[in-house]
């Protein structure tokens, strides 16, 4: 096969250059050789693949920096191999790894077997996130800097919180020394522990137990003045509420070096959605009100929230079929990420500039990724986009081993029509 590649006639949207024109992609051994209108007349290399794009949008490979995997310990709900190829499948041709596995990834050799396991079986781009703390219970430390230097990109609670401030303080602090980021998860320990959705009375009349918005701007609050007192690089790994969106843009006009993603599940779904007590809407951080989630939006489109994650977490049948308290929270969402953003698009809420901006551009920033962007000599990690392409989400469909998904049964106009990385075709309809 040829290893160049061009793209003809397509709408390359690229918000590293703010560019957003009609043109031509030209891909040669991985990598970008150019990128948009004055390639034309650069004519076709000899032996190319050409591809005409007329009517689809080409934009930088998407990233996603929260998604859970089940390799190793828990393989029959995902692996590195079948969440890569779910991972292409939603035009997503970078993630960041979380480390709460069994055992969790907190030392060098589970982070160099990440990353062996994913140059073997991954057809995209899997960068781990080491556990901050040792088996992620919050008490000791892991080791940053060797850590770093043998591949991870941040250092993360996971699923669980920091709750010794001191602790915190120690990370960030030890952090700045390697500028690493420190990616936290934001809930009380203590407040809503037993909430299973929103607090409101939508949950009092399903008859569930509620979480305040408070158990999530407490913590985050707190984190945010130990980021200013510490100058280390903090990142809300989830927000959900309008107050949350109110803490970070503060912490910023003092001066702090903090930013914050949010779950695609708080953007295109409410608390009504749970219906009759649907366990794939079991999430953390629970679905919020219809009022919350438009804020969301509205934080999103103005830059407060920097990053749109899926926070893809694989349940099987003995985690998800039971009464919706018992249930676990999490569901996938590698393949319905962009599909579902777009929603974003069509209804006019959030310009498509930003929407790859969050989804490609500014991920790959914060942590440090080789990705991101069309530019010229950037490794040609591409995702092809046919933005009116409609279809069914069918739980049969999805190529996650796990099918616990909100958006069964969706319809959705758009979704990726070919993915690359480095300048490999890894999907195709």
């Amino acid at each position: 096969m040829s290893n160049t590649v061009v793209l003809n006639n397509v709408r390359i949207i690229d918000p590293s250059r703010e560019l957003d024109e009609v043109g031509t992609i030209i891909v040669e051994n991985g990598r970008i050789v150019a990128a948009g209108t004055d390639t034309r007349n650069q004519g076709t290399p000899e032996g190319a693949t050409v591809r005409d794009c007329t009517g689809l949008v080409a934009t930088p490979g998407l990233v996603d920096a929260r998604v859970f995997v089940g390799e190793p310990g828990a393989e029959h709900r995902e692996t590195i191999e079948s969440a890569s190829r779910s991972a292409a499948a939603g035009g997503v041709t970078s993630f960041i790894m979380m480390p709460d596995t069994d055992p969790v990834i907190d030392d060098i050799a589970l982070v160099e077997f990440v990353l062996k396991t994913a140059r073997d079986k991954a057809v995209v781009n899997v960068y781990p996130a080491a556990a901050l703390t040792k088996g992620l219970a919050g008490e000791e430390m892991t080791e940053f800097g060797l850590m770093k230097e043998a591949g991870a990109v941040t250092f993360t609670t996971g699923r669980e919180t920091i709750h010794d401030t001191v602790m915190l303080r120690r990370a960030l602090t030890y952090a700045r020394e390697f500028d690493a980021v420190i990616s936290c998860e934001t809930r009380d320990k203590y407040l809503g522990a037993n909430g299973v959705m929103n607090e409101g009375l939508l949950a009092s009349w399903l008859g569930l137990s509620g979480i305040p918005k408070e158990a999530e701007i407490i913590p985050l609050e707190r984190d945010l003045r130990i980021a200013g007192l510490t100058k280390g690089r903090y990142h809300a790994a989830q927000i959900s509420v309008p107050e949350s969106a109110e803490a970070i843009r503060a912490a910023r006009a003092r001066g702090g070096n903090v930013t914050c993603g949010i779950s695609i599940n708080n953007l295109a779904l409410n608390e009504i959605d749970i219906g009759e007590y649907r366990t794939f809407f079991k999430l953390s951080p629970p679905l919020r009100s219809e009022d919350d989630r438009m804020a969301m939006v509205e934080a999103l489109a103005d830059g407060t929230i920097d990053i749109i994650v899926s926070s893809h977490d694989p349940q099987d049948v003995d985690t998800k079929r039971l009464p919706f308290a018992d249930a676990a929270d999490g569901a996938v969402g590698l393949e319905t990420l962009l599909a579902a953003a777009l929603r974003l698009h069509h209804s006019g809420h959030v310009s498509l500039m930003r929407l790859i901006d969050a989804m490609s551009t500014r991920p790959a920033k914060i942590f440090g990724l080789d990705a991101g962007t069309l530019k010229a000599g950037a490794k040609a990690d591409i995702t092809l986009i046919d933005l009116d392409e409609p279809w069914l989400v069918s739980k049969d469909s999805l190529l996650s081993r796990s099918k616990n998904t909100p958006f069964e049964d969706a319809r959705f106009s758009g979704r990726a029509v070919a993915t690359y990385v480095a300048g490999r075709l890894v999907h195709s309809l």
